[in-house]
């Protein structure tokens, strides 16, 4: 019965987030255009809860547990797992005070209203999966940036989605070439709960009655710390968070 009541639902919600999309496109380049970065990101920071907000009438909510206070001024790492799309706007939006930077995929940064636009002009980076170089050099460019303007990251660490809520192995590479490109970063495990949820059927229609949740864990302090003892601890974190799966 729910996936028969979700299908009108599940238009409804697309319709609402793609208009959104169409909306926030001109508002995003006048805002950069004319006023800046700071504009710029105020209109992405609305955007997205424009977006959260579309998912009501699929009865779907968010919420944010942060586990200690995490003070504004450092940059952060936030090391998250993957569930699906609608990971993203909650983070954006809840870690809107610390300047959180997206690494995505470059597919990403074409031909989508809203989202493009922000990863190109946005500050985030865009790799090519594809070609280790680029992405390689990619990382670099966008950690230095990081680094020099005091921003954050937000990387989901296992590289893929997981679309039964079973969490994955960490990928190595991309975490240590930022560890090494802004030393003094803090990092933040993140665990993400029940977006997966709304995949459950597949790509239509949308499950409901989900209550999307984000954990902000404890930091950990990157400096004197092995990288790969670090990792492995922060995906100890994430992971032990989850608190559903399919499976």
């Amino acid at each position: 019965m729910q996936k028969i009541i979700s299908y009108p639902l599940t238009v409804l919600h697309i319709l609402l987030f793609f208009l959104f999309l169409i909306i926030f496109h001109p508002v995003q380049i006048i805002s950069y255009k004319i006023w800046g970065y700071n504009a710029h990101r105020k209109s992405v920071y609305i955007l997205n809860w424009f977006l959260m907000q579309s998912q009501l009438p699929l009865f779907n909510t968010f919420s944010i547990n942060f586990k200690t206070d995490l003070p504004t001024g450092p940059s952060y790492i936030f090391v998250c797992n993957h569930q699906s799309m609608f990971d993203i706007p909650p983070l954006i939006y809840y870690l809107r005070d610390y300047h959180a930077k997206f690494i995505a995929k470059k597919e990403l940064a074409k031909g989508i209203p809203s989202i493009s636009i922000n990863l190109r002009i946005g500050e985030n980076c865009a790799i090519d999966r594809k070609d280790r170089k680029q992405a390689i050099t990619a990382l670099i460019k966008f950690a230095k940036n990081v680094y020099n303007k005091k921003h954050s990251v937000v990387i989901f660490a296992e590289g893929t989605r997981s679309k039964n809520g079973v969490p994955k192995t960490f990928q190595t590479n991309g975490l240590k070439t930022i560890f090494k490109y802004v030393p003094d970063a803090i990092v933040v495990p993140v665990t993400v709960n029940n977006s997966w949820k709304v995949n459950r059927y597949g790509k239509f229609p949308y499950g409901i009655g989900n209550k999307i949740k984000l954990t902000i864990h404890e930091p950990i302090s990157i400096q004197g710390r092995d990288l790969d003892q670090l990792i492995l601890e922060t995906q100890e974190m994430v992971h032990n968070g989850i608190t559903s799966t399919a499976i």
